[in-house]
């Protein structure tokens, strides 16, 4: 009987116990629910004033890549509550990012057009001061799939190619020869000699002689082409004249996009010809550009290569889109 009771009275502390647990999860789960509503709230105060900068954001992002951002003051302050919310369009509203409470923000890119805002707040959990938003751009080029991994290796069947108009590479270009001989590239030969059959001295060399070129930006726009050379300019219209694939020495192919020349000024090419690992139309993000006078002798060059990237990308862009590649 005496153990009974010991028993019966052990269950009934067990139980006030677990009632009291379960209580204060609710209490807790209730105020964390508070507290992210309140500042999802206040995550929409147009009036809140802007003063802080988001740095570190890349022209573009692949799936996958970090993305490691940081809030800059304007001016000082002795706050350190932050929160970074987010959206994926402009019509919805921002949510608190979980996890992401100081001033650096650091995730993984997954959404393409994804916005990001920072806002500091003070004790009171009042905001004080919040950022213009960001985008983040996903661009994966040419896929992550097989297929698309074999056609930029350079295996595909002739049947997949198709003609492409010259719109595919319309834009302001800039040459990555000055970027090697500044230096900027060298990151990127040392992580090709990691893996690949030559030193990274060996690989800056090899690109020296692929990337030479005088010609430092080019502009495309309405089949127009506008070389920019030894600080002078020329211009010319350019047609398509179809496309040939060539077999290099390893066994993988190109295909030159190829285009004529029908009106310009002197000291255009009558042939330019473009090879970017595409094999049908899709704006292209980068491209090795031969030009000529004699068609046929310009598909024997495979040595130099001017390389171009778009305008607007800086020397850790295009680092970072050579180590993707």
């Amino acid at each position: 009987m005496k153990n009974l009771v010991i028993g019966l009275f052990s269950l009934f502390l067990l139980c006030l116990i677990l009632s009291a647990c379960q209580g204060m999860e609710e209490e807790h789960a209730a105020e964390e629910g508070v507290y992210h509503e309140e500042h999802t709230q206040h995550s929409n105060d147009e009036e809140t004033p802007v003063g802080i900068k988001i740095e570190g954001l890349a022209h573009h992002y692949h799936t996958g890549d970090k993305i490691e951002l940081s809030a800059v003051l304007d001016e000082e302050s002795e706050h350190e509550h932050w929160h970074w919310y987010s959206r994926e369009s402009a019509s919805e509203e921002w949510e608190v990012v979980s996890g992401q409470e100081t001033a650096t923000f650091i995730s993984e890119a997954t959404t393409d057009g994804l916005e990001l805002k920072v806002v500091l707040f003070d004790d009171h959990h009042e905001p004080i001061v919040q950022s213009e938003p960001v985008k983040i751009v996903i661009d994966d080029h040419h896929g992550h799939d097989e297929a698309s991994k074999q056609i930029y290796q350079g295996y595909f069947e002739d049947e997949q190619v198709k003609d492409r108009e010259l719109s595919d590479w319309d834009g302001e270009w800039q040459s990555v020869y000055p970027y090697l001989l500044s230096g900027d590239l060298d990151v990127v030969f040392e992580h090709k000699a990691k893996n690949g059959d030559m030193t990274a001295e060996e690989y800056k060399e090899y690109y020296t002689v692929g990337y030479e070129t005088d010609v430092d930006h080019i502009k495309i726009e309405n089949n127009e082409v506008t070389f920019y050379q030894n600080g002078r300019e020329y211009s010319g219209k350019y047609e398509s004249d179809g496309y040939e694939i060539l077999t290099y020495e390893k066994g993988n192919r190109g295909v030159r996009f190829i285009y004529k020349l029908v009106d310009g000024t002197e000291g255009m090419p009558q042939y330019i010809q473009f090879s970017d690992h595409n094999i049908f139309p899709v704006d292209s993000d980068h491209f090795h550009l031969y030009w000529g006078d004699d068609r046929d002798e310009l598909l024997e060059e495979v040595t130099n290569w001017p390389t171009y990237y778009p305008a607007e990308l800086d020397a850790e862009d295009i680092v970072h889109e050579m180590l993707a590649h």
